[in-house]
């Protein structure tokens, strides 16, 4: 599944997610979020090419379960899943490089 621009309509369950085999991206914010809009540019050219990775992208804010069950306190938080567990975590990425390197510690 490629870059994923918009939010998906229904947050997934903590079980769900769990549940996941392979590469996996999961990315909270919210669309009106700045620090989010800047990081777009970065994930899109990062996941071009990785075909294999999943990006789930979620709408987070207070009270949002999934958010709140992976300790979500600033947005954009991305989550590089591997078979459902987190392998590595960055908080408002600032370079393509940053969320290259973690993407290679789950598809290789």
């Amino acid at each position: 599944m490629p870059y994923q621009a918009t939010h998906w309509a229904t947050e997934p369950t903590r079980q769900a997610i769990d549940a996941l085999k392979g590469a996996n991206l999961l990315e909270f914010g919210t669309p009106w979020c700045g620090h989010c809009q800047r990081a777009q540019p970065l994930l899109q050219s990062a996941l071009t090419g990785q075909p294999e990775v999943a990006h789930i992208k979620v709408e987070d804010g207070p009270g949002r379960p999934l958010g709140r069950s992976y300790r979500v306190k600033l947005w954009p938080t991305l989550i590089f899943l591997r078979d459902g567990k987190e392998v590595a975590r960055i908080v408002r990425p600032e370079s393509e490089q940053q969320i290259q390197e973690a993407l290679a510690q789950i598809t290789n």
